[in-house]
């Protein structure tokens, strides 16, 4: 069984820094629930696949984190089954640090953002980047998507915790202000229309 998020998130400098502030008896509660957080539910899986983007971490060979934004069309990080994910690697700018960083270490973190409704998930896991397999990469192509794809990343999920709304910012991308604002503009045209006729 996969270690569950209290057991990669609370190392011994994260409990004592809990327990100097007051905090360490509430989440040993969550520790004592023994969830082991490491399997997709339906909800997470309909989140996960209306993202237009998410945050990759990785960590270099030397330590240090790195982490970049990942976008494409709603859906491009697929739920392969409840315990894994993946997403075609497509060309970039040729730096290839992520990879590189999994060819070092396998651990990625994933931070799925929804600023419109305030809801964050984070996502363990271990990546694994698969060359050489059409059959994957053609099931994670973008339909439409005119990048090439060099090769696919999937992720075995370790452990998973959604987070709380405290501080995130209300953010629309253009497709969720054009709905917004479509029966605005249906309502303009509507009076307009009926202006148009009293003349």
């Amino acid at each position: 069984m996969a270690p569950k998020f209290t057991d990669i998130a609370f190392t011994p400098s994260v409990k004592a820094l809990q327990e100097h502030y007051g905090s360490r008896s509430m989440y040993e509660r969550v520790e004592a629930m023994d969830q082991t957080n490491d399997t997709l539910s339906p909800a997470m899986v309909e989140f996960i696949q209306e993202r237009d983007g998410f945050y990759l971490g990785t960590v270099s060979a030397s330590g240090w984190p790195y982490v970049q934004f990942r976008g494409g069309a709603p859906g491009f990080l697929r739920v392969l089954d409840e315990r894994t994910l993946g997403f075609a690697d497509f060309n970039g700018n040729s730096q290839y640090l992520t990879t590189g960083n999994l060819a070092d270490n396998d651990r990625v973190f994933l931070f799925l953002m929804d600023y419109a409704h305030r809801r964050r998930l984070k996502i363990w896991g271990r990546a694994t980047v698969e060359y050489d397999r059409p059959d994957l990469l053609e099931q994670l192509q973008v339909p439409g998507y005119p990048a090439t794809s060099q090769r696919a990343i999937v992720i075995a999920i370790e452990a998973w915790d959604w987070n709380c709304p405290q501080h995130i910012p209300h953010k629309y991308s253009e497709q969720e202000v054009l709905a917004m604002v479509e029966p605005l503009g249906d309502r303009i045209r509507n009076l307009e229309a009926q202006l148009a006729r009293r003349k």
